[in-house]
């Protein structure tokens, strides 16, 4: 047990700290941020051993980016624990635009400077991750859509590389977007007083649940 401990130390140690920052950020607490530095040097480690060479090049982006998000969660209109904004459609096609240039980039990296032998999946998730922080950075909700469809592909890629725990907390990351994406919902109709009256009240039934909170809409 010890041995097994000491070989696979890295892997648990970012099982641990991710799921505690996806829980924090579903849950809208700023803590995610500092706990996300921490893990992002945790799977920098792991994924260059793992030859994911873009993926670790995406924790030091992440750094900076967790650094972007914690300002803006402490200081600017995100601070508010209410607060929940939606990607206007005008704002997509340069999301995209940045999606697709930022994977091709990546791909031709791969191909030209590595050894990588699932270079588009790398580069493909590595550039939808960043799109997704920025989304998370400005509370923007659609966040957890994006998440959602890189666990699902970050899972098979760390099953393909024999990262078997770190399959399973993608797994687990992908039923966090889940949650994350309902409460942030809540808490945009709601409000976060009501949302946790919703939940509270849910116990008793969906009629408790409703007649817990009116909606703003009433």
């Amino acid at each position: 047990m010890i041995d097994w401990l000491a070989a696979n130390w890295t892997e648990l140690l970012g099982f641990g700290t991710g799921l505690a920052c996806v829980y924090l950020a579903a849950r809208r607490n700023t803590w995610n941020y500092p706990i996300g530095l921490a893990n992002n040097v945790v799977f920098l480690v792991l994924f260059l051993g793992a030859g994911l060479y873009a993926t670790a090049g995406l924790q030091v982006v992440y750094a900076a980016l967790a650094i972007h998000g914690w300002f803006r969660w402490t200081t600017q209109v995100e601070k508010e624990n209410d607060y929940i904004a939606r990607t206007r459609r005008a704002q997509v096609p340069a999301l995209a635009a940045a999606f697709l240039i930022m994977a091709g980039i990546l791909v031709w990296v791969l191909l030209t400077f590595t050894d990588s032998t699932v270079a588009l999946a790398d580069a493909s998730t590595t550039s939808a991750s960043l799109v997704a922080q920025y989304l998370l950075n400005r509370k923007r909700i659609e966040n957890w859509l994006v998440w959602m469809g890189v666990d699902v592909v970050f899972a098979v890629l760390a099953l393909a590389s024999g990262l078997w725990i770190t399959a399973v907390l993608y797994v687990i990351f992908f039923v966090l977007c889940v949650y994350g994406y309902r409460s942030w919902r809540e808490v945009e109709r709601f409000g976060s007083e009501g949302a946790v009256a919703i939940a509270g009240a849910s116990a008793g039934g969906p009629g408790a649940a409703r007649a817990s909170v009116r909606s703003p809409h009433d």
